[in-house]
């Protein structure tokens, strides 16, 4: 029996050298951390109030969606123009974008008066311009007969160098000089809204008969878009168009969107802020 009982000891010391260090470390995560003597259990993180995104907007954010609702209204428009054929939706396009200059004109004075300023207020108003002074000219310059593949690469080209443009200012803001009431003294290059002449521009053409010309359009078997094919020909276009290469031609006066591209992301212009 003795031997027995010494032959079982070394058994003894392994199972519990092994095994129960094992359990004591499963039993250990199973069971919940104990609260510290005379404490209390940490409370879960509370979820954020309904619509706190909302409430946290200053007065200027609401303006600044003004903004961004002009810009996506005068993209419906634009649409609704080219399904219709009709120059009411277009002109109603072309109205948005000055609207939209209102109230981007707006709310930084708003957030200054109410000294209100903020990051997402910022960012914000940074989104909104590009719908309003970036999409939306070069949809609308689309919409009047752009429709060239030269003239879409240039189009392209102008939407680019306007979201380089916001994007370079929101990055340089902090760093530019200011004056005493921390306004930004000049932007580099030119201010995103000054697209506004570029719609000024095809709105000028399309009130004068530049473009468009959908007078009774006829409905033949290749349906109902048919009209598209002679209303954007090279005579109802303004300028004209002209070949570049064999089989790729360009509108002239699409360069007028290279144009304001390229000064927009020049960092040598500078222009004094208002």
């Amino acid at each position: 029996m003795r031997d027995s009982a010494l032959t079982c000891l070394p058994l003894r010391f392994l199972s519990n050298f092994f095994l129960l260090p094992a359990f004591s470390s499963h039993s250990a995560a199973r069971m919940p951390p104990s609260p510290k003597k005379g404490g209390r259990r940490p409370a879960a993180a509370a979820l954020p109030a309904r619509f706190s995104m909302v409430r946290e907007f200053q007065l200027a954010d609401f303006v600044t969606l003004g903004n961004g609702v002009c810009g996506c209204l005068s993209l419906m428009f634009a649409m609704k123009a080219l399904l219709t054929q009709s120059t009411d939706f277009l002109f109603s396009a072309f109205w948005c974008i000055p609207a939209g200059v209102v109230f981007d004109f707006l709310d930084g004075r708003i957030a200054r008066w109410r000294r209100s300023t903020s990051l997402l207020g910022q960012e914000l108003d940074s989104l909104a311009d590009f719908c309003s002074f970036g999409i939306a000219p070069a949809v609308l310059g689309f919409a009047c007969g752009f429709q060239k593949m030269l003239d879409l690469v240039v189009l392209t080209y102008f939407v680019c160098c306007g979201l380089a443009r916001l994007a370079r200012f929101n990055a340089t803001v902090a760093s530019l000089p200011t004056d005493g009431n921390g306004k930004v003294k000049y932007f580099e290059g030119t201010p995103i809204p000054t697209t506004l002449v570029i719609v000024g521009v095809l709105a000028y053409g399309v009130y004068h008969g530049k473009f468009w010309r959908f007078a009774n359009p006829v409905f033949r078997h290749e349906g109902p878009f048919a009209a598209f094919g002679s209303a954007f020909t090279p005579e109802y276009v303004w300028g004209g168009e002209v070949a570049v290469l064999p089989g790729y031609e360009l509108h002239p006066l699409v360069l007028m969107y290279a144009v304001s591209g390229t000064l927009m992301i020049s960092r040598r212009l500078r222009i004094p802020k208002l």
